[in-house]
């Protein structure tokens, strides 16, 4: 199927051959049809899969076929909430792309810069509105941004805002906005509190799903090596000095532990980078710049601001810890192996990381290979298990509760009164054995 089989109109079009793109992705297929029509949408696809598009084309479409608003200032017809910062600037250019043949006028809002030049936008007057929570909130509350003229409600990634801790935003903004509207609802996974965060926002929804979230590229070639968490470091030199790829991106667990493998890596005249929650919004995006034109080969990044990162041809990823969510490995390798290019994922994993690593196995039905020639293997490779007390038998806890009623001072002809001497003569005598 081409893009011009989904009635989508030429100034689109060019936009997108201009790009590159002549055919659309499954969810691209599924979901433009149901959003041209006006139906509520609830799509299940994980990331890489193209669902940006799938939503930002049709919303461009729907808003320039209406007629041109009240003279004065537009107003924000479309608004689009995602988690991070990230996220929200490549949607934002993803609008740009596809919308630049278009009349329509878009901004992006996030926390952690100054609000002047985003409120310069909104002023000027927009059609389309990306946004994360926190900053629309804020900007809703300063009397800066109206909200009641929304035709289209997109909520991005939703089981990463719970997981962010957004959903008491979401439905401050669910209570501002017009309830008369169409609303498209992503989410990479899709389980009970989703569905029913989901329930509360759509109405009568089609639903779209594709590439579930068990199931990884094909085309990704999946390696694990067994190492001990110390040496860990070293191995990411090893593979970093011996293998060939341009661009790695490297995931942890912690903030704090992927600032300490940019400093030794550093050491060893490796340039890398660090980009995690804690880094300014300029630090971010330079980190993500610098990583994308090649000044810099290595990206550490933790998982919540890696979810944004859309990077073409990336050829490998590294687990330098493995996630204690399997979903969350899914969507760090699905970094690689993006619009049916190959990619690689390895994965390193220490005795304390085997359970996590199992459950990986199960959620995604593949035993992943391991490597087992390489210099730094694991010592152990299968996790302690912690003993269990031994419990006495019948025998013994009779045995034991006699003892307890022979020493009882409540017992018949006690001996508490004697002289301390004549008990302690008495303790040994009844514990000799020789009694008769």
């Amino acid at each position: 199927m081409l893009f011009e089989q989904l009635e989508i109109i030429d100034p689109i079009l060019k936009a997108l051959k201009e790009e590159g793109y002549e055919k659309p992705t499954p969810i691209q297929q599924k979901a433009i049809p149901i959003i041209l029509k006006g139906t509520d949408l609830l799509g299940c696809a994980q990331t890489g899969t193209g669902k940006t598009a799938a939503f930002a084309i049709p919303i461009l479409q729907l808003l320039s076929a209406k007629k041109e608003q009240e003279k004065g200032a537009r107003k924000i017809r479309a608004i689009i909430i995602t988690p991070t910062r990230e996220l929200a600037i490549q949607i934002d250019e993803s609008f740009a792309s596809y919308g630049r043949n278009l009349p329509l006028k878009h901004a992006v809002i996030f926390g952690g810069v100054s609000q002047a030049s985003q409120v310069n936008q909104i002023r000027a007057g927009i059609d389309i509105l990306v946004a994360t929570p926190g900053r629309l909130i804020d900007l809703v509350s300063q009397g800066i941004i109206k909200l009641s003229h929304i035709e289209l409600f997109v909520l991005d990634e939703a089981d990463r805002m719970l997981d962010m801790g957004f959903i008491h935003d979401v439905q401050k903004i669910l209570r501002i906005i017009p309830t008369e509207r169409q609303s498209l609802f992503f989410s990479a996974t899709m389980p009970p509190s989703i569905m029913q965060l989901a329930s509360t926002i759509l109405n009568n929804p089609e639903k779209v799903e594709v590439t579930p979230i068990s199931s990884t590229a094909e085309k990704i070639q999946q390696e694990v090596f067994f190492c001990d968490a110390k040496l860990k470091r070293e191995l990411l030199v090893h593979i970093l000095e011996n293998d060939k790829n341009d661009s790695i991106l490297v995931f942890t667990r912690t903030k704090h532990g992927a600032d300490k493998i940019v400093t030794y890596l550093s050491k060893k005249e490796i340039k890398a980078a660090a980009i995690h929650g804690n880094k300014s919004q300029n630090a971010r995006q330079n980190a993500l710049k610098n990583f994308k034109n090649k000044t810099i080969r290595v990206l550490i990044a933790t998982d919540i601001a890696a979810r944004g990162i859309d990077i073409d041809e990336l050829a490998f990823v590294i687990n330098y810890e493995i996630p204690n969510v399997p979903e969350t490995y899914v969507h760090r390798i699905g970094r690689t192996g993006r619009a049916g290019a190959s990619g690689k994922a390895i994965s390193f994993c220490d005795i304390e990381e085997r359970p996590y690593l199992k459950d990986i196995e199960k959620l995604i039905s593949i035993k992943i290979p391991v490597v087992t020639e390489h210099p730094y293997p694991a010592q152990n490779l299968v996790p302690p298990v912690a003993e269990k007390p031994v419990k006495p038998n019948k025998k013994k806890k009779a045995a034991m509760a006699a003892n307890k009623q022979q020493n009882s001072p409540n017992r018949k002809n006690n001996t508490s009164q004697a002289p301390k001497e004549e008990r302690s003569n008495k303790k040994k005598w009844s514990w000799g054995g020789d009694r008769k």
